[in-house]
């Protein structure tokens, strides 16, 4: 499971001139599932996640979580994460997980997220062409990847 996560001012979903889900400051999570991914990985992710601290103290210092500063989530899926670009100039998707293992598992990724960051999350829709807009932070960006836990 990839989780390219954001430390954003804003951030707002799109899907066919609709904004489904928007929030302010936080994190806009971006997530892929591969086939290799069990709920251990949900598990892990989502506590990772929750206690990242990369939001600015009162000193300046990234030592807080989106936790401690009672901050939004949102979360998109997103398959390409999972791109593989070792041949040619056409990025294979083969290790992205297909919708029936990758819909559940994505719905139990934003509920244990909200468990455990003790919050609602906004969500995109599985599959949709979503017009995704946010303001970064920073840029604060990282990369998580739980098949590299260590």
């Amino acid at each position: 499971m990839r989780a390219l996560i954001q430390r954003v001012r804003h951030a707002s979903v799109t899907i066919e001139g609709t904004v489904k889900s928007e929030i302010g400051q936080g994190l806009l999570i971006l997530l892929g599932i591969e086939n290799a991914d069990e709920p251990t990985d949900i598990d892990w992710l989502c506590k990772k996640i929750c206690n990242l601290r990369i939001f600015n103290d009162a000193l300046g210092v990234m030592n807080l979580s989106v936790k401690d500063i009672d901050g939004e989530l949102l979360v998109v899926s997103q398959f390409t994460l999972h791109a593989s670009t070792k041949k040619g100039n056409r990025p294979s998707y083969i290790k992205a997980a297909k919708p029936d293992l990758a819909i559940p598992m994505y719905e139990q990724f934003v509920e244990k997220l909200s468990v455990v960051a003790e919050r609602p999350v906004q969500t995109g829709t599985f599959g949709a062409d979503m017009k995704v807009a946010l303001l970064n932070d920073g840029p604060v960006t990282i990369w998580m990847d739980s098949q590299q836990k260590e």
